[in-house]
């Protein structure tokens, strides 16, 4: 059989998409730092003839692969959207026009329209720094037990709250006690080693939540439309940020659409492009 498949070689993780016999999707990934693990992939699998391949380190991952595997390459922005919108199709989900929030190492974020798309906007905070700021702060390297931790704990020590600031008042509207008036505010009232792991966990997975949605909700405005579409390895299995994310999104008057793409959507954009 001859197989085609889809990579997205990303900056932490290349993942791929192709359908197996049965005409089913598979999906897997690898370690981008380990680049050969994913040419020797290809090269176990003769069948494999052609590629559609998209990503910051395509081409370091092209210069490793086999010389007689046809490359296609496609523009990241163009794959993730037409992976985006498989997805959607897949769930039932139909928009006239959404932002497209794609959380990876760092953030990127689209505006799609029936007719077209575009690239508009985006930050360095994304999922390299939820994991790095939190190893930095509690030298915890596994992405579960970041998430995991954080789960069990609270920001309430760590971030100043808008009730913090309106002590013993009532708090104005639209302002609601819980929102956040410095993220890390109340760090420096007592010694940093006396701050539990959870806690501090918690505080970095909102600061990262809070930075991405408000960036795409301003977006979200500037195009007048209500929908957000969050995608990204990083959502993968971190309650904490998408609840932050989702709560915020909301309280904005915006509609949160959680994909699960686990961070595909490039990938099976790339596979699609070249299955048409």
């Amino acid at each position: 059989m001859v197989l085609t498949i889809g990579i997205d070689a990303g900056g932490t993780l290349t993942k791929i998409a192709y359908l197996d016999e049965q005409k089913s999707l598979v999906l897997d990934h690898f370690q981008s730092h380990d680049l050969q693990a994913v040419a020797d992939f290809i090269e176990a699998h003769p069948e494999i003839e052609k590629i559609a391949m998209t990503g910051g380190r395509a081409e370091q991952l092209n210069q490793l692969i086999r010389s007689d595997v046809e490359v296609n390459y496609l523009v990241e922005f163009e794959a993730t959207l037409i992976g985006v919108k498989y997805l959607l199709e897949k769930n039932n989900q139909q928009f006239k026009d959404a932002i497209i929030t794609n959380i990876g190492s760092g953030t990127s974020i689209h505006y799609m329209d029936e007719n077209k798309y575009a690239r508009v906007g985006g930050t360095g905070i994304g999922g390299g720094t939820l994991v790095g700021l939190s190893a930095l702060l509690t030298d915890v390297y596994s992405y579960r037990e970041m998430s995991n931790l954080a789960q069990q704990g609270s920001r309430k020590e760590i971030d100043l709250l808008v009730a913090d600031i309106f002590q013993g008042q009532p708090v104005p509207a639209p302002l609601k006690p819980d929102l956040t008036a410095s993220n890390f505010g109340k760090i420096g009232i007592k010694p940093i080693q006396e701050y539990k792991k959870e806690d501090k966990l918690a505080s970095v997975a909102r600061l990262v939540g809070e930075v991405i949605t408000t960036l795409s909700i301003q977006l979200a405005e500037q195009h007048s439309t209500d929908h957000i579409i969050y995608i990204g390895t990083t959502l993968k299995d971190h309650e904490v940020l998408q609840h932050v994310i989702k709560d915020y999104t909301v309280l904005k008057n915006k509609s949160a659409i959680f994909l699960n793409d686990r961070g595909f959507g490039g990938a099976i954009g790339a596979l699609k492009s070249i299955l048409k």
